[in-house]
């Protein structure tokens, strides 16, 4: 059995779950949480940047990255069910998961400097520089939504989990502004029933 490291609120390894799911694989991987700040964790010899998700293989390799862990699981399943072979339909994907993953990104960025850093220390050049790029973000895809194909392509799914993640680490502040992207999300909802299994209470 594989074994996947990662946290609930993680939105890089509810990706990852939620593919596992969409592809049937979810009984092939045994989710195992990861401590990334314990110096003893097994997750610094699986993955040398100690960053999660990790993906242990059954033979005890590792893939790391949530994009490559992706295209593995779709490989796995046959191939072209979350990546499409298509040309211009995989690069449409690919760049649609490239956008929603540097949002969320730099939307961990924002998280961690007020996680780490005292309030009276905290760069807000840094942040609004970090803050600008999820509003740009939000305003283009706002103003093209995403499809919806009949098994959610990773670009897809990279979307929603950075909503996902928006609504807990932010109260859900994108929603006024973004009435488009509300009735996405809730379409996703609904084809894909693992989202609403791995949301995690704020």
């Amino acid at each position: 059995m594989m074994i996947l490291r990662s946290t609930p609120p993680s939105p890089f390894g509810r990706k990852v779950k939620l593919a596992a799911s969409l592809l049937g694989l979810s009984e092939q991987i045994k989710i195992v949480p990861a401590d990334t700040n314990d110096e003893n964790e097994p997750l610094r010899q699986q993955n040398p940047v100690g960053k999660i998700p990790t993906l242990v293989l059954e033979d005890g390799s590792t893939l790391f990255d949530s994009r490559v862990i992706l295209e593995y699981l779709d490989h796995l399943a046959g191939g072209g069910k979350i990546i499409p072979g298509e040309p211009k339909a995989r690069f449409a994907a690919l760049r649609l998961q490239a956008l929603a993953d540097g949002m969320t990104d730099a939307q961990i960025l924002v998280v961690y400097e007020s996680r780490w850093r005292p309030p009276e220390i905290h760069f807000k050049k840094w942040v609004d520089y970090q803050a600008n790029k999820i509003s740009r973000g939000l305003a283009a895809l706002e103003a093209e939504p995403p499809g919806l194909d009949a098994i959610p392509n990773v670009g897809q799914i990279a979307v929603a989990c950075f909503l996902g993640h928006r609504d807990l680490r932010f109260a859900g502040d994108w929603r006024a502004n973004h009435p488009k992207l509300v009735a996405w999300l809730g379409r996703f909802e609904a084809r894909v029933p693992a989202f609403a299994a791995t949301k995690v209470a704020a």
